[in-house]
């Protein structure tokens, strides 16, 4: 079992440069790929040859660094750890920027963002995610106006200068998504990115229209908080027709296992099974939390609705109402990791919407 904790603070700034600037932070991904001369496969690009593909990042109103891991990263094998790494830049050089975007794989990047939305607490400046669907050194790739329209989201600001979308978002073809409501939807289209629970903060045309009463605001008297604890015991249960016994209990009874996330059928039903019910309340009576998320992308659990899911009720399971997948077991690892073994906490929290990621019924 790997956990690592840290925590930090640092003070929100109000500070209004005449030139807004922008740290661009590359973790890989399609994006940074170019075709290579010899062998004509797809390899990652360096920075200088990155940077030579899009010479307007340099030319506009708003002054680019850029940061990048090295070596850069498919975002199959991006985890916790690069989290955590994501989240660090971002508060190491928070006070030098007005924004931040950062390049990442689209495989796992609703992923990435919905945990560092719960990382960094009380967040004031724009962390805008943003990739393609074909490399930049593809004649008609989408890089070129996903990261061109990121960089200027992550710089706007208000008459008051103020930033315009201060949380962690996910920009993709012409949609700007709050990151903890995405899910990828598609691996073909670029509109490859839905949230489809929440509706979008901002669309780009030839203006950005932005609905500045769906953005979610943190409170700016408080210190910007790094959170880059965190505890993977966590696993998937998707219940499905002809599920069986072994394969519930195999899931349920996995060694060092703190918290399920387990995707039902429709408002959040299950087999009513009575094998079902006896391995999900056992496995709640040992300390392990469990939430129901309904298999659908649109709509939201209402447990006890229909009598198949009054079962999981008397089990103890928690309803996750319209969270993603994926923001709800980044929250988990978050919170296990902040709160260790604090059940009661951590099962409270998972029922508190903390930066807009869920709608409480």
């Amino acid at each position: 079992m790997h956990i690592c904790k840290k925590k930090c603070t640092f003070a929100a700034q109000n500070e209004f440069y005449a030139m807004n600037k922008v740290l661009l932070i590359s973790t890989g991904g399609t994006i940074t790929m170019v075709r290579d001369k010899v062998s004509g496969a797809f390899v990652p690009a360096d920075m200088e040859t990155f940077k030579a593909y899009l010479p307007e990042l340099f030319e506009g109103e708003v002054k680019v660094d850029i940061e990048a891991f090295h070596p850069l990263f498919d975002s199959s094998d991006i985890g916790p750890e690069k989290w955590a790494q994501m989240a660090q830049m971002v508060f190491d050089r928070y006070e030098e920027y007005d924004g931040f975007v950062i390049l990442h794989g689209t495989d796992t990047m609703s992923y990435s963002a919905s945990a560092l939305s719960f990382m960094l607490e009380g967040l004031n400046k724009p962390v805008v995610f943003t990739g393609s669907q074909l490399p930049v050194g593809v004649l008609r790739s989408d890089a070129k106006e996903n990261l061109l329209t990121a960089i200027e989201i992550a710089a706007a600001k208000d008459e008051d200068g103020n930033a315009i979308v201060p949380e962690v978002t996910i920009f993709f073809e012409d949609r700007l998504f709050r990151a903890n409501r995405t899910t990828k939807r598609n691996a073909e289209h670029f509109s490859a990115f839905n949230s489809y629970n929440y509706p979008a903060l901002a669309k780009a045309g030839v203006h950005i229209t932005y609905q500045p009463h769906l953005i979610h605001y943190s409170d700016p008297q408080k210190p910007l908080t790094l959170h880059t604890a965190y505890d993977p015991n966590v696993a998937v249960l998707k219940l499905f027709p002809g599920i069986r016994q072994p394969v519930v209990r195999a899931v349920l009874r996995t060694k060092g296992l703190k918290a399920v996330v387990l995707e039902t059928f429709g408002a959040g039903n299950a087999p009513s099974d009575k094998w079902l019910y006896r391995e999900l309340k056992a496995a709640v009576d040992r300390g392990i939390i469990i939430v129901n998320k309904t298999q659908c992308n649109t709509g939201s659990v209402e447990m006890g609705l229909y009598a198949v899911s009054l079962n999981l009720m008397k089990a103890g399971v928690l309803s996750g109402y319209d969270i993603t997948t994926e923001a709800l077991l980044t929250k988990m690892m978050y919170l296990l990791g902040e709160h260790g073994d604090d059940t009661a906490t951590v099962k409270r929290l998972l029922m508190t919407d903390l930066c807009g990621e869920v709608t409480i019924a």
